[in-house]
């Protein structure tokens, strides 16, 4: 199913539950805001700030049946705060940089401006070795790879970090042709 199927459905269930939702999202579902591409990734909806309330998730998870029950594929955890945790590694202000996703009568969503984007995608292929694709997607420049890495360098105590974060970046770049 596809996100700009999802949520406008989502934000009529919230609605007609009296309920309000406002979020930052990370993750594949923001990404693709930055493309355009609007597909829902990987069966989830990462947010990463405010923890989800319990009414919140309970109606998520309600939806996800109805959404199935009409044939559709969405997983009970869709909408998860499995990102929440990277909130610490995040620049400073990043709330004053965040871009709207989504607006509708009950629900809201926005993610982080593309700059914290592309280092928490950067951070997190790094740190766990994923996210290589959505890097490519985010197709930066050689300037922003250059200007992202003293950041980045900076967010682990391995001393072998900073080398493995130049590689990293570096295979990156040669990938998109700088």
């Amino acid at each position: 199913m596809q996100i700009s199927e999802i949520l406008p459905l989502f934000d009529q269930y919230l609605t007609h539950s009296g309920l309000r939702f406002n979020a930052v999202v990370l993750g594949g579902a923001a990404l693709d805001s930055f493309n355009n591409v609007f597909q829902l990734p990987k069966e989830d909806f990462d947010i990463l700030y405010p923890e989800i309330p319990k009414e919140i998730a309970d109606a998520s998870r309600a939806f996800a049946i109805e959404v199935r029950l009409k044939g559709k594929a969405l997983g009970d955890a869709w909408l998860n705060n499995g990102s929440a945790s990277f909130t610490n590694h995040l620049r400073p202000q990043w709330k004053s940089r965040l871009q709207t996703l989504f607006v509708g009568s009950s629900l809201e969503f926005q993610s982080l401006g593309r700059y914290d984007f592309l280092c928490a995608k950067l951070f997190v292929l790094c740190d766990c070795g994923i996210g290589f694709g959505d890097c490519v997607a985010l197709s930066p420049s050689a300037e922003d790879l250059a200007n992202v890495l003293p950041w980045l360098e900076e967010q682990h105590a391995n001393p072998f970090w900073p080398k493995h974060v130049r590689t990293i970046c570096a295979h990156l770049g040669r990938t998109l042709g700088h």
